[in-house]
């Protein structure tokens, strides 16, 4: 090639990157733009509506309750829509889950003397609450800003990974403080703090940390703090030991000597800033899981600046970027729900290391990550379902492997040596049941993500099933099942050791690894020994082989049979074997009709009023919860996708919504957004691990996903509209799809999903004797 030749193909290829990304730019903007925080703030999903980058350490946003632990329910994510009051603004949030802790590090900015109690949020102006309206709220991805009338002050809150970003715009001549209160938490209770520090450094920096008792006992957590310019005066107390408060002196009034430490459980700090303020104030707080050194270098490393907008033009270009992987063409209200629910998806599991790479882990010692990024908050009972594999499709390889990886860095850390249960902040919680790393690591390397030692994956996975006293697994290895009177939830837990069982059998095979693959196979086969023929349903047995009596098929809770849900909801959780399910039933139609029971039920909502996370039910389906998301899909599964069809359309219509009271369970770090985007698409991953995903039906007119490898996945829906909800036909990339479910391979090697849409059902696609998903009983 001559010289000239070169540089006008070099320019053609600079010409079309530059498009390209331009294109990208464009569609992030639009993606941007569509996103409504506030969705989930209402009614069961338990989102927020603060600050955060996608993965981001900080979840800046205001709480507007600090509930005793026993009503705290509603207030798992600090923030509920119907309330009209806001406490203060804290810095660590969960999205979406049922249960919660967190709320670190509250600021509050205040005018007038302030106080230092919190108020009761049912007594207008007590404590140094402040009452606000939605009409002077905004939220954005990555920016949060209300008005707290009773102060009249504009806050805006920002954030970077590890850095949340204040902006107070206080009234004109008013007295302006700000507190800063270490003794809130959600889920509060007396003893929930175990020991506190507030320290004024030399230079005015506050730095300090907490340790608390609560979800994971003996967390720690630092923080550092700097304003934009130096208060006049500080305070530093300890409500705990009663001492009375005197606020601050009157002018002319000699100050008292500032004290530059302070240390106990129940700390709060007040910076006086005057009435001459010229602008706005700007506070940045960073936070860190190893020491107070590590806060003030993540904060140097990340915002050594006040300059605001430049972090929240910053925290912007990241969402665009990460939501511009997904173009859908839709009614608005479509788009908002679908730019929400990856939104959703995006924020967890979170960065959990200090910008140096350290991090603090299982064993509450501090650890160097090498050579990935350390994250944390895997709520894994319910996110390997759709989360996870949502996340192979939307995020770098590169970023899954680190999940993967930090996975692995739990196990090595563990004293118990497994891979974790439900963690944050790098600690167990032990909360809910199975071993769901798993199928995460499983699926993640038989989609071809690479970037982990595989054999210390494996080996992990591997002692994670082998860990006897855990939740009845040695009797499960013993017996092929869990007793229930030895262990409570016994047919729950058989169920989902036998799922996670399989994937491991998939990823050995995969590397070669056959006597392991042998074994897990076997033991894949479990869920036969909890299947009753007599009535149909999964049931727990005793160590003596028989079934627990009486049975009662409604009964749920704790002490029951089954994990948050009953036999009705537990009894199709066999993911990985839906034909020798429909077989055990005595064929397809038998268990499809089963299935019928499910959906078609007449159930008074108020069996399950004991169970806060039981929501969303349709007859006995509760879309609230993980247990019941594959359910509608058996029909496809099952040779009868018509009927999947008309069943999701059922739940798309009933259980979201574009609005606060748009989730009708908690979003659960993500699941319950994930479930909505698959569906939405076209597809669901019913078993993880098998690489395949069955079809549902499209409910957005064309969509695309653009993959990390630069190729674009497009589902077309032609004649989509409310009463044209069944594929008529099928094509992919142009050749007749006979089949009612997706390769993995197919999605990521680009291309085009079209449907056409008619308005009655057609039992006639995919066809007679159409190959039908991935089942162990048929393995192909």
């Amino acid at each position: 090639m001559t010289s000239g030749a070169w540089r006008v193909a070099t320019g053609l290829l600079l010409g079309m990157a530059a498009a390209l990304s331009a294109a990208a730019d464009e569609r992030g903007e639009a993606a941007w733009a569509a996103v409504d925080p506030f969705i989930g703030t209402g009614g069961e999903g338990h989102t927020f509506p603060g600050a955060v980058v996608p993965f981001g350490m900080v979840q800046l946003s205001p709480d507007t309750r600090i509930q005793p632990r026993a009503q705290a329910y509603d207030w798992a994510a600090g923030y509920r829509y119907d309330d009209d009051g806001i406490v203060g603004f804290s810095h660590t949030h969960f999205s979406g889950t049922g249960h919660s802790d967190l709320g670190d590090v509250l600021l509050m900015p205040v005018t007038g003397t302030p106080k230092l109690e919190r108020g009761d949020p049912d007594v207008p102006g007590s404590g140094y609450r402040s009452r606000f309206r939605h009409d002077d709220e905004v939220a954005e991805p990555g920016y949060y800003a209300v008005t707290l009338d009773d102060y009249r002050v504009r806050a805006e809150l920002t954030a970077s990974a590890r850095v949340g970003v204040h902006r107070y715009a206080f009234p004109e001549g008013a007295p302006a403080h700000v507190l800063l209160d270490l003794r809130t938490s959600l889920y509060d209770y007396p003893g929930k703090i175990s020991w506190s520090r507030i320290r004024v450094r030399d230079d005015g920096t506050v730095t300090g940390f907490r340790e608390t008792r609560g979800w994971a006992p003996g967390r720690q957590l630092y923080f550092a703090l700097r304003f934009s310019r130096p208060p006049r005066t500080h305070a530093l107390h300890n409500t705990e030991q009663d001492i009375p408060y005197k606020g601050f002196p009157p002018p002319g009034a000699d100050e008292p000597a500032e004290r530059a430490q302070i240390e106990g459980r129940q700390l709060v700090a007040s910076f006086d800033f005057g009435s001459a303020m010229d602008g706005p104030l700007v506070a940045k707080l960073a936070i860190s899981p190893v020491s107070e050194a590590g806060a003030i270098a993540n904060l140097d490393a990340e915002v050594p600046d006040f300059d605001f907008d430049r972090v929240r033009a910053d925290a912007k270009r990241q969402w665009a970027e990460a939501l511009s992987v997904l173009e859908v063409e839709a009614p608005e209200d479509a788009r908002t729900a679908a730019y929400t629910a990856l939104y959703h998806t995006l924020m967890g599991p979170s960065l959990f290391m200090d910008s140096d790479g350290r991090y603090r882990g299982p064993d509450n010692a501090v650890h160097r990550a090498d050579g990935f990024t350390h994250y944390s908050t895997f709520s894994l009972w319910d996110t390997y379902r759709a989360l996870h594999p949502l996340l192979t499709l939307v995020q770098p390889e590169a970023r899954n492997a680190d999940f993967i990886q930090s996975l692995l860095a739990h196990q090595r850390h563990s004293p118990y040596g497994i891979l974790p249960v439900w963690s944050f902040h790098g600690l167990e919680t032990w909360c809910m049941i199975g071993y769901h790393a798993v199928p995460v690591i499983a699926d993640a390397y038989l989609k071809g993500i690479r970037g982990f030692d595989a054999d210390a994956a494996l080996d992990a996975m591997v002692a994670s099933a082998s860990y006897g006293p855990y939740d009845g697994l040695r009797q499960y290895m013993e017996l092929g099942w869990v007793p229930i009177d030895e262990e409570g939830e016994a047919a729950s837990k058989t169920l989902e050791y036998a799922y996670g069982d399989w994937t491991i059998a998939r990823m050995a095979a995969a590397m070669g690894r056959d006597d392991v693959a042998s074994e897990f196979r076997r033991r894949a086969g479990n869920w036969r020994n909890v299947y009753d023929r007599d009535t149909g349903f999964m049931r727990a047995r005793n160590r003596d082989g028989g079934f627990r009596e009486p049975f009662d098929p409604t009964v749920s809770g704790y002490g029951s049979d089954y994990t948050e849900g009953n036999a009705w909801q537990y009894s199709w959780y066999v993911p990985h074997d839906v034909a020798g399910l429909a077989a055990a039933h005595g064929g397809a139609d038998a268990l499809l009709a089963r299935l019928d029971e499910v959906f078609e039920a007449d159930v008074d909502p108020a069996v399950f009023a004991h169970m806060e996370d039981i929501t969303g039910l349709i007859g006995w389906y509760a879309h609230g919860n993980e247990p019941s998301h594959h359910v509608a899909y058996l029909y496809a599964h099952a040779g009868q996708p018509w009927r999947t069809q008309a069943r999701l359309a059922r739940i798309m219509d009933s259980q979201y919504a574009a609005r606060p009271d748009g989730l009708a369970g908690n979003d659960d770090l993500g699941q319950m957004s994930a479930w909505y985007l698959f569906t939405a698409l076209g597809f669901y991953p019913v078993a993880p691990g098998s690489g395949e995903y069955v079809i549902g039906r499209p409910f957005l007119p064309r969509a695309t996903l653009h993959l990390p490898d630069g190729k674009s996945f497009t589902i077309v829906a032609e004649g989509l509209d409310q009463g044209h909800g069944y594929i008529a036909s099928a094509t992919l990339n142009g050749e007749p799809l006979r089949r009612a479910f997706l390769r993995h391979d197919e999605i990521l090697a680009g291309g085009e999903l079209r449907f056409t849409m008619q308005a009655a059902p057609n039992r006639d696609w995919p066809g007679a004797g159409a190959e039908l998903p991935y089942s162990m009983s048929g393995e192909r």
